[in-house]
């Protein structure tokens, strides 16, 4: 008689089994943390520094501010924004414009609305000065809120950039006109398209009477 045939199959003890269970629960985690970073969604580009106003604009809103850094040039990016001269607290005076820029050497933002609530102005590239030429870099631009933002960069055409008389502060030329100027009261101004910038008129009119302007240095 022929000898019966056992087969034994061994079993699992209960060490095997915890260990066993412990890598089953280590990959679930894995493949959820997989699952996860698949879903997240990846990092936006980073948005420039918000500008750091000494004091509130009483011209412009944190929407325009926010919106017009984005043109300024990267090399005043984060710097703080000074305000120099502002005609509800120093007066309507373009002498006195001139006065409060003495010792600074950064550029400057203008910022005007005259009275019928429209918004606009000017980026220098320099300090706002009496001169008896235009000075300034292709830097310089103008803008303005109608309703939409609207800036107008250099063209090339000319170097009509900025110039400071005693009785009026002139910004572009072309033809005997100029994109911006102010007169000595600070209290009428004038916009007309013009070959340095190629821009619109900024206000609604070519004339126009300030209700307010700020100068801030931004360095």
């Amino acid at each position: 008689m022929k000898g019966t045939r056992w087969q034994y199959t061994r079993l699992p003890t209960h060490m095997e089994d915890a260990l066993s269970g412990e890598e089953s629960e280590r990959e679930e985690e894995e493949e959820d943390k997989k699952e996860e970073a698949e879903a997240a969604p990846s990092p936006g580009p980073a948005d420039p520094m918000e500008p750091q106003l000494t004091e509130t604009s009483q011209v412009l809103g944190a929407s325009e501010i926010r919106q017009l850094s984005f043109h300024l040039p990267p090399r005043v990016a984060g710097s703080p924004w000074n305000l120099v001269f502002c005609t509800s607290r120093d007066g309507f005076s373009l002498r006195s414009l001139y006065r409060q820029m003495e010792g600074h050497s950064g550029p400057v933002l203008l910022l005007l609305r005259d009275q019928d609530g429209q918004m606009f102005g000017a980026f220098s590239s320099s300090t706002l000065r009496l001169s008896k030429g235009f000075y300034g870099t292709g830097e310089t631009f103008l803008f303005t809120f109608s309703p939409q933002l609207k800036v107008f960069k250099w063209t090339g055409s000319n170097s009509f950039f900025v110039k400071g008389d005693l009785d009026l502060l002139m910004m572009g030329s072309s033809s005997g006109q100029f994109g911006l100027w102010l007169d000595g009261d600070l209290y009428r101004g004038g916009s007309h398209p013009c070959a340095t910038f190629n821009n619109e008129v900024l206000a609604r009119q070519e004339q126009f009477c300030i209700k307010e302007l700020e100068a801030w240095v931004l360095s």
